[in-house]
């Protein structure tokens, strides 16, 4: 009676069957920050894992300071930058289609890797080959830019197609109106990217011992581990820094993905040696990873044997030589058992099942949900009579599709216009077209030549930098900023200060009205409060910034006496005649009268005005704004003479 239920259980899943082998095309390589993947088995948004496989319809979100990497067999690397919404619409024979929502995507299709990637986005549609390196940025609005480093990419909107070489960035904004320029200066994303390149791209020992299939996560083997020498197996891998009581497929957890459960490892080497080849242990050394040979490399879910009852779940790696019994075509030594059952006695002659601590033992509720949970048994799952074998038939839950059980914080979380994307209508609307003279708009005639205008100067784009915070951005920015902090600083004229007297006065010099000599009536001396002789500091002429006579009404003689060339002497007292004459303006402490003087007198009363508000200002100022150029103080002291 089990066995008909795990026959119909199973029978349930064979149209995902098929799906599952699919899975080792394309995996998250690197992520940092909280990635986000939304597949139909998980039917929301939860976090991803270093080692996710992805499939099509599988999406990705990126949140602010967050990045990820993707690795398409065959050679293809594709990473993803903050605030990033990528789709994966289609895989095809040597072509992959993607759908690039917003924010910015690093493509690196490496010589002899994979024929045509065409990524779509809200108002493009851009296709490269093999031996390319491009970028692409889509902006708020959908506006988007294709910067090409290497080979060449071709960008297509409702309006047309143009081609982009190397060396030129094409942008397409939100009208549709083109243009292309040289590349700017690389910024942090990018040289990122360069040394994730210049890293892929070293020459490597595990290319020695690894299949060519497998060249390209050579990287990883290295970075982790070393290789030696294996009687019977020849080099194979182990790993460095691991537990004395480490055993494969133990730190990571088992997800169910397109009918089958899969391993996902949380460690960063954890994808060829638990989707490829086997397991053997080796005294004084520990646990070594097998490669598989040349011709003989197929990708599977994990590895393993499997055993359960109602309250555990087993598994146990698999050495060279042992049958793998799975729910599809896994190469040789693999059986399809989606249509027979396991005979219980086969688990028994695994290998590595009398390694001691080979046997990993969970709790089922553990399995599914990956909440913690103690379990106890006695002796070895697979020496027991009482155990069914196979992979587990348990009716997978939301849980069990979580690549990691962590949360997400709310503000992490994809916006609106992310969620709100159906995937399904973008793949209808969109076709994938390898041919360049072919158009993804109108399949049915070739795409028009987009008007392109050229321009000489580079356009720098700002990415991965975040905006300002409200208490950190500026009032205002530019000459207008620099003349707010200015007018804020300092004081205005008629509102006279303790600081900058200097500026002040600079301000109020530009409302003196200078008048001709001779038209100038000067006024009685007791007008003008004379500076005593030990406030004026005498300054060399050299220092003193004479003022151009146009700017400067004439001032009354008694303010400064000219002193001996080149100094500047007090002014003697004879000359300051006490007494007031009619009409005289009251002193500087008194309120201004409201006399208005003659026409002819206006230049005398706006300085009368000035040196009656500022007395102040005339001590603190000291000699070198009163001092009057030698012209002016000779034709004062003439008119002075013939009134005495």
């Amino acid at each position: 009676m089990g066995l008909v239920r795990i026959a119909l259980f199973f029978l349930l899943l064979l149209p995902g069957a098929a799906f599952a082998a699919e899975l080792g095309t394309a995996r998250l390589s690197l992520i940092s920050g909280d990635v986000q993947i939304y597949n139909d088995d998980a039917g929301d948004w939860v976090a991803a894992s270093v080692n996710t496989p992805l499939a099509e319809g599988d999406r990705l979100w990126v949140p602010e300071d967050a990045r990820a990497e993707i690795q398409i067999r065959g050679g293809v690397y594709i990473r993803l930058g903050s605030a990033t919404s990528f789709d994966i619409l289609a895989w095809q024979d040597e072509s992959y289609q993607f759908y690039l929502n917003g924010g910015h995507a690093y493509v690196n299709n490496r010589e002899g890797g994979i024929g045509h990637v065409q990524i779509d986005t809200p108002l493009t549609s851009v296709g490269c080959y093999d031996g390319s390196l491009i970028m692409i940025d889509v902006m708020e609005g959908g506006a988007t830019e294709v910067t090409v480093r290497k080979g060449h990419a071709y960008a297509e909107t409702r309006g047309g197609k143009a081609s982009v070489s190397a060396g030129n960035t094409l942008r397409i904004d939100e009208n549709l109106e083109a243009e292309v320029f040289p590349l700017p200066p690389p910024d942090s994303w990018e040289r990122w990217n360069w040394e994730r390149d210049s890293k892929l791209a070293e020459g490597r020992k595990s290319l020695r011992y690894i299949p060519d299939e497998l060249n390209e996560y050579s990287y990883e083997l290295d970075d982790y581990g070393r290789w030696v020498h294996v009687a019977d197996y020849g080099y194979c891998w182990t790993p460095h820094a691991v537990a004395a009581d480490w055993s494969p497929y133990r730190v990571g957890r088992w997800v169910w993905r397109g009918g089958s459960y899969v391993w996902i490892s949380y460690e960063p080497w954890g994808w060829v040696p638990y989707h490829y080849g086997r397991w053997t242990f080796v005294a004084h050394v520990g646990w070594c990873w097998v490669p598989p040979s040349s011709g003989a490399v197929y990708w599977a879910p994990g590895y393993v044997g499997w055993v359960y009852t109602p309250t555990y779940v087993a598994w146990v790696p698999l050495a060279p030589g042992d049958i793998y019994y799975g729910y599809g075509h896994f190469g040789p030594g693999s059986v399809n058992i989606t249509n027979i059952t396991i005979n219980r006695t086969v688990v028994r002659d695994f290998r590595n099942v009398n390694v001691r601590n080979a046997v990993t033992v969970v709790n089922r509720t553990t399995f599914i949900s990956g909440r913690k949970e103690p379990v106890r048994v006695r002796g070895n799952p697979f020496r027991a009579a009482n155990v069914e074998v196979g992979q587990p038939a348990i009716r997978p839950t939301r849980e069990a599709a979580m690549p990691v059980i962590r949360s997400i914080p709310q503000a992490r979380r994809p916006p609106e216009r992310v969620r709100r994307l159906n995937i399904e209508e973008v793949r209808r609307e969109r076709r994938v077209v390898r041919d360049p003279r072919g158009s993804v708009f109108t399949p049915a005639r070739p795409s028009p030549e987009l008007p392109v205008r050229k321009r000489s100067e580079p356009r720098s784009l700002m990415r991965e930098q975040r905006p300002p915070l409200p208490a950190d951005r500026p009032d205002r920015r530019g000459r207008d900023g620099e003349l707010r902090q200015r007018e804020q600083a300092v004081p205005r004229p008629d509102r006279p200060s303790g600081r900058g007297p200097e500026r002040s006065r600079e301000r109020q010099a530009p409302r003196i009205t200078p008048a001709p000599a001779p038209r100038v009536t000067p006024a009685p001396a007791p007008q003008v409060t004379p500076a005593p002789a030990p406030r004026v500091a005498p300054t060399p002429v050299p220092q003193v910034k004479p003022v151009p006579a146009p700017r400067v009404a004439p001032t009354p003689a008694p303010r400064v006496t000219p002193a001996p060339a080149p100094r500047v002497a007090p002014t003697p007292a004879p000359r300051v005649t006490p007494a007031p004459a009619p009409g005289v303006a009251p002193a500087p402490s008194s309120p201004r009268p409201r006399e208005v003087a003659p026409r002819r007198e206006a230049p005398q009363r706006s300085e009368e005005r000035k040196g009656k508000d500022s007395p102040s200002r005339t001590e603190k100022q000291g000699p070198a704004e009163k001092v009057e150029p030698p012209q002016e103080r000779e034709r004062t002291r003439r008119q002075e003479r013939r009134e005495e």
